[in-house]
């Protein structure tokens, strides 16, 4: 067997049972879980059981080596046959908090936060974005300036994933200049550390992730949390975006398919006139519509899959380039195949329980999150040397 096959083999198992759960534990509670504005804090310790936290962590730590040719295809299977948005965003917050410790952090930092994370126990955030400012991360405002033995951080950060009940977020402060990239550091802060307040934000979609603002005044954490070295920020956030980029394009493939999945099914039980919808010609090619653009996105996430598992994912710009376009075209497949099944279900998908609903309204945090649209083509540009 070559290692092509051992792949394809791993890939269809993790399939299997991502799929397996998914159908059991998931879909048929998401719409109960957005109604309460948060998934359990059991189903992180189930999907750890399963091994899904871990993916792509060391064993050292309780997590499981694995490729992104596995850990997207984990995305796109709970995508497809979960259709929650908002419950992947809240149990794998953890993979846009942990990645810079992981990469940055002491050993003795990466063994206090990721294992009790992998396994469940704790809930891991990422805070960058703050009131007045979204990509403009060399703008932040947020500092954190030393005393003795610790940082003292103040300021505020806003549309923070899991933020509201994070046990543990990694958070991006000015210690040095003023402005620019320059000055910039990651800082681990404890989600219970006293001058820490969060609220809860009321949003479009993704009801089931509790998405935060966070306000810090004088909180106190330990020099030992800072990450990496101390101006070093700006660069771990720049890396850690690429990955977070392609995940999220794995997540859109299998939103898309989703919408398709109900669009299909309802189109053949469906009789209008005497006939099932799916024999209407302008039904099918609505169908037909949503799959090319599936086709062209999964080909298109596996070329830029196997780029990143060949190391290519932080430092050659052609990579970095395909990554931000394909979060594009892929939150664009999603928006379109949402739009189409929405319009073959006719009334029912403007109805709330309906997977196609859900994904309509989650579609655009999709679209924005991790970069936007706009942001995305320039950065491309940037790499191509355009």
């Amino acid at each position: 067997m070559n290692p092509g096959a051992e792949l394809r083999e791993d890939i269809a198992a993790l399939t299997e049972t991502v799929t397996r759960f998914a159908r059991e534990r998931i879909a048929p509670n998401v719409a109960r879980w957005d109604e309460a504005g948060l998934v359990p804090r059991e189903l992180y310790r189930e999907v750890a059981q399963l091994g899904l936290l871990g993916l792509g962590y060391p064993e050292s730590l309780g997590g499981t080596p694995a490729p992104y040719a596995l850990r997207n295809a984990m995305s796109v299977a709970l995508a497809r046959h979960g259709g929650s948005g908002g419950a992947m965003a809240a149990l794998f917050s953890h993979n846009i908090g942990l990645p810079p410790i992981l990469r940055h952090g002491s050993e003795a930092l990466q063994r206090e936060v990721i294992p009790a994370v992998l396994a469940g126990e704790k809930i891991a955030a990422l805070a960058i974005t703050e009131p007045g400012g979204g990509s403009d991360v060399a703008a932040l405002r947020t500092t954190a300036r030393r005393e003795g033995d610790e940082w003292v951080v103040d300021g505020e950060k806003t549309f923070i994933t899991s933020g509201v009940r994070a046990d543990w977020i990694t958070v991006a402060v000015r210690t040095g200049e003023s402005r620019g990239a320059g000055g910039i550091s990651m800082i681990v802060v404890p989600g219970d550390a006293a001058g820490l307040s969060r609220s809860a934000l009321q949003k479009m979609g993704w009801w089931c992730s509790d998405t935060g603002h966070l306000r810090f005044d004088g909180v106190r954490v330990p020099v030992r949390y800072l990450v990496g070295e101390e101006g070093s920020g700006f660069r771990i956030i720049m890396s850690n975006f690429n990955g977070e980029r392609l995940a999220m394009s794995a997540m859109a493939l299998g939103f898309a398919e989703a919408c398709y999945d109900e669009a299909l099914d309802w189109a053949r039980q469906r009789t209008t006139f005497g006939a099932a919808l799916v024999e209407r010609q302008v039904i099918r090619h609505k169908l037909m519509d949503m799959q090319m653009r599936i086709h062209s996105t999964a080909a298109w996430l596996d070329a830029v899959t196997a780029m990143a598992d060949d190391g290519r994912l932080e430092s050659d710009p052609d990579c970095v380039a395909q990554v931000c376009l394909l979060k594009n075209h892929a939150t664009q497949a999603m928006q379109f195949c949402a739009d189409q099944a929405v319009q073959i279900l006719g009334g029912m998908g403007f109805m709330r329980g309906m997977v196609s609903e859900r994904v309509y309204r989650e579609v655009k945090v999709m679209m924005i999150g991790g970069g936007a649209e706009e942001i995305m083509k320039e950065l491309a540009a940037r790499q191509l040397g355009l």
